[in-house]
């Protein structure tokens, strides 16, 4: 009986013990925790070995950067030195003129003005005249150095802080000092040269001067803001050779059309001078039987 009475309380207990391992295998298991003692393993220690104790937090590795150059950056290239034949051309004249200004001026300028005069002449329509030519070059000629000289002064003065003004001063300058002075040169020699007297010489300034100095704002100002602007010293007079072949055109054209009028007038004068005259008495033919019984006696 009492062997009985014990059997459904181990049955029991065997019952619960299997419950409470299945539910422990159906749980996740964690890492095992570890316990530390707070207390000072090293009792003699004070507070700086407690802080030499503690973890450093890993370094942060900064590398270098990449090394630079101490060259300054290239800038970009000019368009006119990118044309390859023009370029090397262009090049052989800028040293040629740092060599050799005064004569490498007076040969451009024959270049130009002999290109003008037979552009003139072929505009005109009249037969090509070598004496024309032959005056052209020699007023380029006289004119190549002062003209240099004069473009070489411009650009070392009136250089303010502001470059618009810089300019602007340049062109008032150079219009109303040089652009008088060469216009008025270049007819007034081409008159001289050609033979005129000296009140037609200043007939012919009077004339040509005024016409071609108002034109000349039409042009120039614009050539020399570019040319101080963009153009380098050795290029400008390249640059303003080329214009001035236009140029020196237009002014062999008008000191032609001067020089027809002239032409013109004299004729005109010539006219009225022998319209003055008295005309010549015809003799009838009894005056000239008299005359001819006369010198028979």
């Amino acid at each position: 009986m009492p062997l009985l009475s014990t059997t459904p309380l181990t049955t029991r207990a065997v019952f619960r013990r299997q419950l409470e391992q299945l539910r422990a295998s159906r749980l996740p298991r964690s890492a095992p925790r570890r316990f530390q003692s707070s207390a000072n393993p090293n009792p003699g220690s004070g507070p700086k070995n407690a802080e030499a104790a503690k973890p450093k937090p890993a370094e942060v590795v900064v590398e270098d950067p990449i090394p630079v150059g101490s060259t300054p950056a290239v800038p970009p290239v000019p368009l006119w030195l990118r044309l390859g034949p023009l370029t090397r051309a262009g090049q052989a004249y800028a040293r040629s003129q740092r060599r050799r200004p005064w004569a490498t001026q007076v040969v451009t300028s024959l270049f130009i003005y002999l290109a003008a005069d037979l552009s003139a002449q072929r505009i005109g329509g009249k037969e090509y005249a070598p004496e024309r030519t032959g005056r052209s070059l020699v007023v380029g000629a006289v004119a190549a150095v002062p003209g240099y000289l004069w473009f070489v002064w411009l650009s070392r003065n009136f250089n303010y802080a502001s470059h618009a003004v810089s300019i602007g001063v340049k062109i008032v300058v150079n219009q109303m000092v040089f652009t008088t002075a060469f216009n008025s040169y270049f007819f007034g020699f081409q008159a001289l040269l050609a033979g005129d007297s000296p009140p037609e010489i200043w007939d012919r300034v009077r004339r040509t001067v005024p016409v071609s100095w108002v034109n000349a704002w039409k042009l120039w100002p614009a050539v020399t803001a570019f040319s101080f602007t963009f153009v380098p010293i050795e290029y400008r007079s390249v640059f303003a050779g080329v214009v001035a072949v236009g140029w020196q055109t237009y002014l062999s054209y008008l000191n032609r059309q001067a020089e027809i009028e002239e032409e013109a007038a004299g004729h005109g004068k010539a006219a009225a001078a022998a319209a003055t005259l008295p005309a010549p008495v015809e003799k009838t033919t009894p005056q000239i039987d008299v005359q001819k019984r006369r010198i028979a006696a």
